[in-house]
């Protein structure tokens, strides 16, 4: 195998020019910034819930770049061309990942509501009446979808008139995009809810192949890219986590998310991000083998 990158979290490899193989590593990584502490078994956990998904997926007809699991934590997936120059990408390009992230939100929650409070987003754009008074986490009426930068160093929204530009696709193939992402979350709602989880939020990744046919790649329904709670307890009126969001949770209770953005506004240095305490760890390690047994229904085991 040959080195390629390192990224937030995965190590990837060249086994040969149409063959990637993800290692899925234990770091862990929050508002793009790599946590100086490693998490037990979570490389494990997002490489077989990504399997999981992947062969659901595949049943379902939607065509993706998985190809099989060669260890626990690692997956080998078909290649794409990853071309950060915007100007390189049009609608003649194939073999490409879209340098997009596509996001849909199912509940008033996270980011989006810190942008309710900021007055950033109305009621109506989220399918609430004009004068509804909006309550935290409380169920959208019907899912919404965003997409962010996927490429560049922080992520960013973007509207669809600049989406459409810089990942060089036509308003049909994003709203493409759209249905199978939106099909996709159809079939993780309902059988996380069956298994006792509400699935918050969560994002996907799309390519195009040789023929430019849509492909999803990357990983989706991990704790790492999708939020979840535990649904027994919502009903109660508590959003235990049961992903990644318990980590941010911690960092912005301690104030350095705000450090962060007050930082990143301003354009100067950012502080770096301490390390979690060492029950953090453990009680994140554990989130994220209860989350593969929820999810997958089997009893974890590590193989590595």
């Amino acid at each position: 195998m040959k080195f390629v990158k390192t990224g937030k979290v995965k190590d990837v490899y060249e086994i040969d020019l149409n063959t990637l193989e993800f290692v899925f590593s234990d770091r862990i990584s929050v508002f793009d910034k790599i946590i100086p502490s490693k998490i037990p078994h979570k490389g494990e956990v997002l490489a077989r819930i990504s399997a999981y998904w992947f062969k659901l997926i595949t049943e379902l007809g939607v065509p993706n770049h998985y190809i099989d699991s060669t260890a626990p934590n690692r997956m080998r997936v078909k290649r794409v061309k990853v071309i950060h120059d915007y100007k390189k990408l049009n609608s003649q390009t194939t073999n490409y990942l879209i340098p997009l992230e596509c996001v849909v939100r199912y509940y008033l929650y996270g980011s989006l509501w810190d942008r309710i409070t900021k007055n950033l987003i109305t009621p109506e754009t989220l399918g609430f009446q004009k004068n509804h008074e909006m309550k935290f986490a409380e169920p959208l009426p019907k899912p919404f979808f965003e997409v962010t930068t996927k490429l560049e160093k922080v992520d960013r929204l973007l509207e669809m008139k600049e989406s459409l530009v810089i990942a060089g696709i036509s308003k049909s193939e994003f709203e493409q995009i759209k249905e199978i992402t939106l099909k996709i979350d159809q079939e993780i709602n309902s059988r996380v809810l069956s298994r006792g989880l509400i699935h918050v939020d969560g994002k996907k990744e799309f390519a195009f192949d040789e023929n430019r046919n849509l492909i999803v790649v990357d990983t989706f329904g991990t704790p790492d890219e999708d939020r979840f709670w535990d649904a027994a307890e919502f009903k109660k009126g508590r959003y235990i986590e049961k992903s990644k969001e318990f980590v941010r949770k911690h960092y912005r209770e301690t104030g350095y998310y705000e450090r962060l953005m007050q930082a990143r506004s301003k354009s100067v240095e950012e502080p770096a991000i301490p390390p979690l305490p060492p029950d953090l760890i453990r009680q994140t390690s554990e989130i994220y083998i209860q989350l593969f047994e929820d999810i997958t229904d089997q009893i974890f085991k590590s193989v590595k």
